[in-house]
């Protein structure tokens, strides 16, 4: 009589307690974090406005190539900063909750930051439903995490994360960087928690 596998969580596929649904607790306050990271008036959001001027985050003056005056505003931070960035990515998200929620369009009102803390709270309350019942909390996972290292890559805190090769045991190069969650594998379909994930061999380099 074989035993019967315990379910996983979808984020990092370890294996669930009885107390979890679908998503395991550590993903879920590790996503709480990210959230809370990016709102309030320290938060990353707030700190992307201090890093619109060319030259900012960079621990150093602006410094031009070019014969024509550089850019007035840094486009990284700027993309994220703006209309359809941060703040409108968590906005879907949080009407989307909504949607399968039967709850009303939720209403954005202030400014930027302000939306964007509103967006964030609402998404905290709701977050032990959506890591119980979302579907996609996968995603959401992963986009909120990636929307934190652009956030701090643009404000200087950080650099982008260093994505690594290595080898699932099917010969395909997997690329993953420290903190994955987790990855699966486009040619066998095998799922790598992240500690799975980062005890597969190195992928070999090619030569250029």
């Amino acid at each position: 009589m074989t035993d019967t596998p315990l379910p996983q969580c979808i984020v990092c596929t370890r294996d669930l307690r009885d107390t979890e649904t679908q998503t395991c607790r550590l993903c879920t306050e590790r996503v709480a974090g990210h959230l809370r990271l990016l709102a309030g008036a320290d938060g990353l959001y707030a700190r992307l406005a201090d890093s619109l001027a060319p030259g900012s985050g960079s621990g150093g003056p602006a410094v031009s190539g070019s014969r024509t005056a550089p850019l007035p505003v840094r486009l990284g931070p700027l993309s994220l900063a703006a209309r359809g960035g941060v703040v409108t990515i968590l906005q879907t998200w949080l009407v989307d909750w909504h949607d399968l929620l039967g709850y009303q369009h939720p209403r954005w009102d202030g400014d930027l930051q302000q939306q964007l803390d509103q967006a964030v709270g609402r998404l905290l309350n709701l977050l032990p439903w959506a890591a119980e019942h979302h579907g996609a909390f996968d995603e959401f996972c992963s986009e909120v995490a990636s929307l934190v290292h652009q956030s701090r890559a643009a404000t200087g805190e950080e650099g982008a994360p260093r994505r690594i090769g290595v080898q699932c045991t099917c010969g395909r190069t997997l690329k993953v960087t420290l903190d994955t969650a987790g990855v699966r594998c486009a040619g066998c379909s095998a799922q790598y928690g992240h500690s799975e994930a980062l005890r597969l061999p190195l992928a070999e380099r090619r030569a250029a």
